[in-house]
């Protein structure tokens, strides 16, 4: 069995019930479709060369150090695949629009700041949106941000783009660890942005915020019977113990989040996906 973690706000069902999903990376663009046990690509424009790399992530890798009830329900999953972001920008753009809201609500300004300012591509499920481009978010006016209900997220977009612009392709090449410390010296890029932007590009979940709301959410959901932390700085020291290397840590991570997205009720799975 495969999953496929879906936790990108570009991921629909708007396709017979399958994920879908635009994936850009500069110029280059592909129509992604999870039929719920493969990926199939669809090249957009005059996009060429090969398709996004995907990381698979086998049940093996989850600690065995994990309470039964918590391990038996993650490794249901069998192996957990997810698409890493073939663009940093876009993944900090992300990570920013993510900040402070619900997950269902940032998925929602996502795609409309998207469709307002991106770059828009004919897909087979209709008209799709790619992030604004650091140029593009560098010359929006104020009430750009306010017309589309981002005004709270303008100093720090703006900040960023410029910033990338600057130290993007510098950025790149970090390995996921350096690639958080340098994202936190941009204005606005708090700690919690810069784990998650980092995840959602190197695929790497060692270095996702494991303090993070919809984490401790879906591992109490999973495992209702155990004894869990109370606090965020308790639940991550207790992640910490039970996933001490990076491996585990990060499959305990992926797990988690993949089973939050596919093992509830098919009413949650189509709210996610709506």
């Amino acid at each position: 069995m495969t999953t496929l973690l879906i936790d990108h706000p570009a991921w629909t069902g708007q396709f017979r019930g399958c994920a879908t999903r635009l994936v850009s990376d500069g110029d280059r663009a592909w129509f992604a479709l999870w039929t719920g046990s493969s990926l199939n690509w669809q090249a957009l424009d005059s996009t060429s060369g090969p398709v996004p790399p995907v990381r698979s992530t086998p049940a093996a890798d989850v600690p065995d150090r994990v309470p039964a009830q918590l391990l038996e329900a993650l490794t249901a999953l069998g192996t957990v695949q997810r698409l890493p972001n073939p663009s940093l920008w876009d993944a900090i753009t992300t990570a920013l629009l993510r900040r402070i809201i619900r997950a269902e609500q940032a998925r929602l300004l996502y795609r409309r700041w998207c469709r307002t300012y991106g770059r828009c591509y004919d897909t087979p499920v209709g008209v799709l949106a790619a992030a604004p481009t650091p140029e593009v978010v560098l010359g929006l006016e104020s009430d750009a941000y306010r017309d589309v209900g981002a005004r709270f997220h303008e100093k720090a977009l703006s900040a960023a783009a410029a910033a990338y612009l600057d130290r993007g392709a510098e950025w790149t090449a970090l390995d996921p660890d350096d690639l958080v410390k340098a994202l936190q010296e941009v204005s606005g890029v708090g700690p919690w942005t810069a784990a998650a932007a980092a995840a959602d590009f190197t695929g790497d979940y060692a270095v996702y915020p494991h303090h993070d709301l919809a984490v401790r959410t879906w591992a109490t959901k999973a495992a209702p019977g155990l004894d869990w932390p109370e606090t965020e700085r308790a639940f991550a020291d207790q992640w910490h113990r039970w996933a001490p290397d990076r491996t585990q840590l990060h499959a305990l991570t992926t797990f988690t989040l993949a089973w939050g997205i596919h093992a509830p009720t098919a009413e949650h799975h189509e709210r996610l996906l709506t």
